[in-house]
């Protein structure tokens, strides 16, 4: 069993005791390599009964109506962002003050020299009595000088503790919030990421829908700090304005499903602990706790002020590493949790519907592939047939994210200049089908796959960091920028 020392740090050499983890549904092993097989016999069954063009007018038919239906979904998340984001953005502080419940912030961090001064120095400036926060963070077996950075800040700041994990030690970033959460107590568990720097106010706008007994997590803002490090940190910042401002916001204001995605979101300590904590056995950890809180009865929130910055990749390579993570896993829990949501009496048929629609979201980018495919083969005289003819324009519907994207340009009060940039996402979504094609195939063949971290490029700080001693400060603290969270000027264009 780990201990604190009187420095606020641990070290840990073997497994935590925890609360006896339950059987997580998302534990099934991949590897379904038969189901690949059916794919292909059952085409080529079709093909040689009814003909190559029947075959695939029949897939092109029902690529259409997939389409179809993301696109009228994206539509309305647009709509719903434009009619009511701009005016809850700048919402009064409700309940921001009185209700201060325990809490205890967790951040896991592997090889995270680059950033952790600037994400310890934002967690020391939270706006939220002393008395009832505890700060934890884990250096996960580092080897770039993150345990010593963070030992240093321990000694220095008595509200830090730090926990060593040893080199090696299984789960990934689950396996370190979990032993984290066996040396905790506390009402609400907050989690941010080693890039993450929260506002002040942050933990007080996630805290306050607890106070509703059926909230088991909440899930804030994170906007990207690093938008002019290269072309691919500016994609993604684009990217975070439409999935934050219009889509997340979108999914809570049309159906209240918002997804706990993983960082700054907190999650209330017994749904966690009932739940078993956070699955080793996955590498989207967010996805699986959200799915496990929907099939527990309890509900996700979104708070649009609860804002935190973070850093973006800045290479294509980098993207790519990320994005895999986040299809492969996602895709699992797709597989693991698409029959026990069909099956749960918590939700209405519409909340199943659109919640399959989201565990679907890294299978429609393969869709527009097979599209694409069929388009160059109707090019050829093969499936010269209305459905396949109607089919790129249909694929154009699914370009239902370009709305949502332009809706957050202009919530985000971002220049006009900046819409020449959407160009970007061309590149990217010709990649992203690439992706998720990889993703799937190999998830499906059963190829051994773990967690991995995103590498940092130690962007410009968003705090004041104060460096430790003896030690290079990183980042020039250019101050806190002000937000959504504040009246006044919006500043997201990532300029800091």
């Amino acid at each position: 069993m780990c201990r604190w020392s009187p420095e606020g740090t641990s070290s840990c050499s073997c497994r935590l005791e925890r609360t006896q983890l339950v059987a997580h549904v998302g534990n099934r092993p991949e590897g379904k390599p038969f189901v690949l097989i059916g794919y292909g016999v059952a085409l080529a069954g079709s093909v040689a009964l009814w003909g190559a063009d029947a075959t695939f007018g029949v897939v092109a038919g029902a690529l259409n109506v997939v389409f179809a239906v993301y696109f009228c979904r994206h539509l309305a998340f647009a709509i719903a962002a434009s009619r009511w984001a701009d005016g809850d953005l700048h919402a009064a502080d409700v309940g921001f003050d009185t209700y201060t419940p325990a809490v205890a912030v967790l951040v896991g961090c592997k090889n995270e020299a680059l950033v952790v001064d600037g994400m310890v120095a934002a967690l020391l400036e939270l706006d939220y009595p002393a008395e009832q926060l505890t700060l934890v963070v884990v250096d996960d077996g580092s080897d770039d000088g993150t345990g010593e950075r963070l030992d240093v800040w321990a000694a220095r700041e008595p509200r830090l503790r730090v926990l060593h994990r040893p080199p090696g030690s299984a789960g990934g970033k689950s396996g370190a919030l979990n032993d984290a959460l066996a040396l905790v107590d506390g009402e609400i568990v907050v989690v941010f990421d080693a890039d993450h720097e929260p506002e002040a106010t942050t933990i007080r706008r996630l805290v306050r829908h607890f106070r509703d007994p059926a909230t088991g997590a909440v899930m804030g803002r994170c906007v990207i700090r690093n938008s002019k490090d290269s072309r691919m940190a500016n994609t993604v910042f684009l990217d975070y304005l439409s999935g934050y401002l219009v889509n997340e916001y979108g999914r809570q204001a049309v159906f209240e499903l918002p997804a706990y995605g993983g960082a700054n979101c907190a999650v209330r300590m017994s749904t966690l602990r009932g739940l078993g904590g956070w699955n080793p056995e996955t590498v989207t950890e967010d996805t699986d706790l959200t799915l496990r809180v929907l099939l527990s009865g309890q509900r996700v929130r979104y708070d649009v002020t609860a804002i935190d910055f973070e850093e973006a990749v800045i290479s294509t390579q980098r993207f790519w590493k990320q994005r895999y993570r986040w299809a492969r896993g996602h895709q699992k829990c797709m597989r693991d949790y698409l029959l026990p949501l069909m099956r749960c009496r918590h939700l209405t048929l519409v909340e199943r519907a659109e919640t399959a629609l989201f565990l679907f979201v890294y299978h429609v980018p393969l869709l527009s592939g097979l599209g694409l495919l069929l388009t160059v083969l109707r090019a050829f005289g093969i499936g010269d047939l209305p459905a396949v003819a109607v089919l790129p324009l249909s694929m154009l519907l699914f370009i239902g994210p370009l709305a949502e994207l332009c809706v957050g340009l202009l919530i985000g009060r971002v220049e006009r200049r900046a819409a020449w940039q959407l160009l970007g996402f061309l590149p990217a979504f010709a990649l992203s089908i690439w992706i998720t094609s990889r993703a799937y195939v190999d998830g499906m063949l059963g190829r051994p796959y773990s967690w991995v971290k995103t590498s940092r490029s130690g962007s410009v700080s968003t705090a004041r960091p104060t460096p430790p001693a003896s030690q290079d400060r990183r980042g020039d603290g250019t101050g806190r920028p002000r937000s959504f969270a504040h009246p006044g000027p919006l500043v997201t264009r990532g300029d800091r």
